[in-house]
């Protein structure tokens, strides 16, 4: 399984800044189009960026999807949607021209040494509940390599500087809710014009059409990508949050597979584990079983539409948790390091004010919490209820159409900076 950390991904910016240098004087001279639009997701052809790409990529047809895979160029040809390499020269070509970019994880999404001067718009890809951007001390981890050195301090500080004048590039981050802006404010240093409240694109797909359907075609889905099952079967999903490539501690071990994989029997349910796509660890159960599958990100990229199917979701500090108040879904809280992960990455506000207190702490105090859920009416109730108490906090809108208020506030903010270049005595 791949894993990433803050201070890898540090090292490589720190050796990219002479490509970043050389990229931003060539946006200087290369002439941006007025209707070029190009788009990428750091999870494939998903999120908000195929939401957006829908509404939007009817009316600039010069549109275009940056790949970086061969099974991303394939999912985008099966939906009609034009590629190019994103970190082919043409890519960058491309990049460099366009007069929107679009992007839901960060700009290496695109051709990351194109952007510098586009009008960038980050959909993001999930509401935090953890602290991101400049909010978290591990946005600006050194590499271990120098961790312990003098060179450690210039380094942190030559990341927060080289951070901010990237987020600075921002010109739209949608968020879901009052709640939500003041914290895309702060983690990306951006001003209040530039984070509207318009509810997130990546979500639509939770309020289109009927419940049932979306439920149906959820689970067909999920069957498609992990096996057949009953009707009548249950599914749980596992998903826990990126530890910053460190081990999810929560992995089962032999005896809770067992409690598990005899649980999910007697309940006629199925468990799905969609581990973290730059997480570390192995989720198998040391007995063939077919009660336990995975459903990680190389089956289905964006998880987000599968959500109507699920019966219960078990989870950490995972923005899903968020997403699936929306359906929605009784959640069981597993955090086994909530107070180390609040004390390294940090929680906006306390985990309390989510989880509730009381969460479970390992396997041994998930099981009853996951047998209460799935067998008894008045437990799944509670349940639900508090997830729609979570969703009334985190999202202003439920219709929907999330997508059209983030095109409309594009055009909007795309109108403002196009008057802003005229000349002056220019109408």
């Amino acid at each position: 399984m791949a894993s990433f950390s803050f201070g890898a991904g540090n090292a490589a910016k720190l050796l990219r800044i002479p490509f970043y240098a050389a990229g931003r004087l060539a946006t200087l001279v290369i002439p941006r189009t007025a209707d070029g639009w190009v788009f990428g997701c750091g999870a494939g052809i998903g999120d908000g960026a195929l939401a957006l790409w829908n509404v939007a990529a009817p009316d600039h047809p010069g549109a275009v999807w940056l790949v970086g895979s061969d099974r991303e160029a394939a999912d985008a040809a099966a939906r009609g949607i034009p590629t190019v390499r994103k970190n082919s020269l043409r890519g960058f070509w491309r990049t460099a021209r366009a007069r929107v970019v679009v992007v839901t994880h960060g700009f290496g999404d695109v051709n990351r040494y194109g952007v510098s001067g586009a009008f960038v718009v980050q959909l993001w890809h999930g509401i935090p509940l953890k602290r991101i951007g400049i909010d978290s001390p591990v946005t600006v981890r050194v590499p271990r390599a120098i961790e312990r050195t003098p060179l450690a301090p210039i380094a942190r500080r030559l990341l927060a500087v080289f951070y901010r004048a990237t987020t600075r590039g921002i010109d739209v981050i949608p968020a879901a809710s009052q709640l939500v802006r003041g914290r895309l404010e702060s983690a990306f240093s951006l001003p209040d014009d530039r984070v509207p409240v318009t509810g997130e694109p990546r979500v639509d797909v939770l309020a289109h059409g009927d419940p049932a359907d979306r439920r149906a075609t959820a689970r067909a889905a999920i069957a498609a990508a992990t096996g057949p099952f009953d009707p009548a079967t249950r599914i749980v999903l596992y998903a826990p949050t990126w530890r910053d490539g460190e081990q999810d501690p929560a992995i089962p071990d032999v005896h809770d597979w067992a409690a598990l994989t005899e649980i999910l029997r007697r309940e006629d349910a199925l468990l799905l584990v969609r581990s973290h796509p730059l997480g570390a660890g192995e989720y198998l159960p040391p007995a063939p079983t077919d009660r336990v599958r995975s459903l990680g990100s190389g089956l289905v990229p964006d998880v987000t539409p599968l959500l109507p199917g699920i019966d219960v979701l078990i989870t950490d500090y995972s923005s899903l948790i968020f997403d699936s108040a929306l359906v929605p879904v009784p959640v069981v809280y597993l955090a086994p390091d909530a107070e180390d992960y609040s004390r390294t990455r940090g929680f906006y506000g306390s985990y309390d004010d989510v989880a509730e207190s009381g969460w479970a702490r390992d396997w041994v105090s998930v099981i009853p919490r996951l047998a209460a859920v799935l067998g008894d009416a008045e437990d799944h109730q509670r349940r639900i209820e508090h997830a729609r108490a979570v969703s009334s906090r985190v999202h202003e809108f439920r219709d929907g159409r999330n997508t059209e208020r983030v095109y409309r506030a594009i055009l909007s903010r795309l109108g403002r900076a196009r008057r802003d270049l005229r000349p002056e005595g220019m109408s």
